[in-house]
């Protein structure tokens, strides 16, 4: 039986890395749920990033109320609870914002990028150990940022100084995932994972082929996600070829 013992190895490396690394403003608050969520971030990680995947999915970086809260990409309580089976302590954050209190399976709110993009698999995939089998869901960066407000604050906004060091982390983790499941597609949740996926298998996989490809990003922030984004993503995975009818 294959085990994960190269991811959990490289998020442990990931988080070690990231933890000393500070932030001028306008960032005030960052969270690193590898941290202090790491007992279900690990669940996931054993249970189902093991062997070979054919389909590699990479989103940016944590949602308030989903990772951030359960320590699972995309992490709506409902699916990885019920769905996934995956439950346990998350830690508090230190220093945690007032107006981004972690309280982990307690949480009340909905990711909804996360009930989106799970919603979609499970209703494809009722049982998680299928979706699994093949496919895996990973993001590039396990960093929340936020300013006094609590407002989130995307990698894509920060200073290229103070994203240099987190940049070369996460590149150095992706490829070690890559390594590990060897997936035959490379599938970015939006724009930005699609081009670091690019950006990670140049630098690191400069003699080996993937197919890459990216579907919309399910962010409520996103008009045309508003208007549909299940069959939407479902149409491209299809038109790739990455699933068939």
């Amino acid at each position: 039986m294959p085990d994960a013992t190269a991811i959990i190895d490289a998020a442990t490396a990931l988080t070690q890395k990231l933890k000393p690394l500070r932030f001028a403003e306008p960032v005030s608050h960052v969270y690193l749920p590898t941290e202090y969520a790491w007992e279900t971030h690990r669940q996931y990680l054993e249970q189902y990033g093991a062997g070979k995947k054919r389909v590699l999915m990479l989103g940016m970086n944590p949602g308030p109320w989903g990772m951030a809260q359960t320590g699972v990409p995309f992490g709506e309580i409902p699916a990885v609870r019920d769905w996934m089976g995956i439950s346990g302590e998350v830690r508090k954050p230190e220093p945690e914002h007032p107006k981004r209190e972690v309280v982990g399976f307690a949480c009340q709110r909905s990711e909804v990028s996360g009930q989106r993009l799970w919603g979609l698999f499970s209703e494809k995939f009722p049982q998680a150990k299928d979706f699994f089998a093949e496919h895996f869901v990973v993001n590039y960066c396990p960093l929340v940022w936020m300013g006094e407000t609590g407002k989130n604050i995307t990698p894509d906004k920060l200073p290229k100084a103070e994203m240099e060091p987190v940049e070369n982390a996460c590149r150095e983790h992706l490829a070690t995932v890559i390594a590990a499941q060897q997936p035959e597609w490379l599938i970015g949740v939006g724009a930005y994972a699609e081009k670091k996926l690019i950006e990670t298998v140049k630098q690191y996989f400069p003699e080996q082929a993937f197919k890459t490809g990216k579907i919309l990003h399910p962010s409520p922030a996103s008009p045309i996600a508003n208007r549909g984004w299940a069959p939407q993503a479902e149409k491209q995975l299809l038109d790739l070829e990455v699933w068939s009818s």
